[in-house]
């Protein structure tokens, strides 16, 4: 028998979105009422298996009576607030963001960025080639996963992964202040020097593509990598007793890189390097 937990039950509090009525669980955030009512407000730095870091501001929304526009994946929903998420003000201060943003790093592996320059109607071009935050090779340096730092927007949240919210390796910190702040490991040490165990699980996390699998990453390369064509298949993993659940992704009839879903009570999206890139064998036609 499967046994679900349900947790405490919630009350449900009561408040204004965009002039309609949002009824959601006491607890939740703007973010999940604007999720539950089908609005798409952006957001790169917000991950639903992370505690909210408030870095990238693509979400910010409009609240009565605040001074500031207020980020939408960590303000928690109060009895009562009027919350306007489409206001002119709150689409020119995301407009910016996202210039900002795709005018210093490489967004060309983000999941719906490109929709959203078009939606605001972005020109990242207008602050000119200077505006590069870097300018520097991806770092490949073993068979598993690419650190490409020119794709990084410094969100944290491969930080929080590999820190005291999930691995507690503190494998990954940030190197550097203000324009020279940037994602390393301890003393910016080779990656094989570190106290990285390889479980991926910042990979899991990373909005932008900044840290990928090695596969993806030399099928990208060659041109070859098409996610229209891949297929998702949810398995249990056969290395240990643990029960984590695997998310296959196949391509061309190969496992081209492994998953597991957020929604998991056992992974919570988390693997171990057996996992998460252990699948060779399965494939291995010699």
């Amino acid at each position: 028998m499967t046994v679900t937990p349900l947790g405490i039950p919630r009350r449900m509090l009561v408040f204004t979105l965009d002039g309609e009525e949002a009824r959601v669980p006491e607890g939740s955030t703007i973010l999940d009422a604007c999720r539950a009512a089908g609005k798409d407000v952006p957001t790169l730095c917000e991950g639903d298996t992370l505690r909210p870091k408030n870095a990238c501001r693509v979400c910010v929304v409009e609240v009565e009576g605040a001074r500031t526009l207020v980020p939408a994946c960590s303000r928690t929903a109060e009895p009562g607030m009027e919350v306007r998420t489409d206001t002119e003000r709150a689409r020119h201060s995301r407009k910016v963001v996202l210039e900002l943003l795709a005018s210093s790093v490489d967004l060309s592996t983000t999941p719906k960025v490109a929709g959203w320059l078009k939606e605001y109607e972005a020109k990242p071009d207008r602050f000119g080639p200077d505006a590069a935050r870097l300018n520097e090779e991806p770092k490949v340096d073993n068979d598993l996963y690419v650190r490409d730092y020119d794709k990084c927007i410094l969100c944290y949240k491969c930080v929080d992964a590999c820190g005291d919210q999930w691995q507690n390796s503190f494998a990954i910190s940030v190197a550097g202040r203000g324009f020279d702040a940037r994602i390393a490991v301890e003393h910016d040490a080779p990656l094989t020097d570190s106290a990285c165990v390889y479980c991926g699980n910042c990979i899991e996390v990373c909005p932008t593509g900044a840290l990928s699998f090695k596969s993806e990453f030399d099928m990208r390369a060659a041109g070859t990598w098409d996610e229209s064509a891949q297929t998702e298949t949810t398995t249990v993993c056969a290395y240990c007793g643990v029960g984590c659940n695997l998310t296959l992704h196949v391509q061309d009839n190969e496992i081209v890189k492994v998953t597991s879903p957020h929604d998991n009570p056992v992974t919570h999206g988390n693997l171990c390097i057996k996992g998460r890139f252990g699948y060779q064998h399965v494939q291995n036609r010699d």
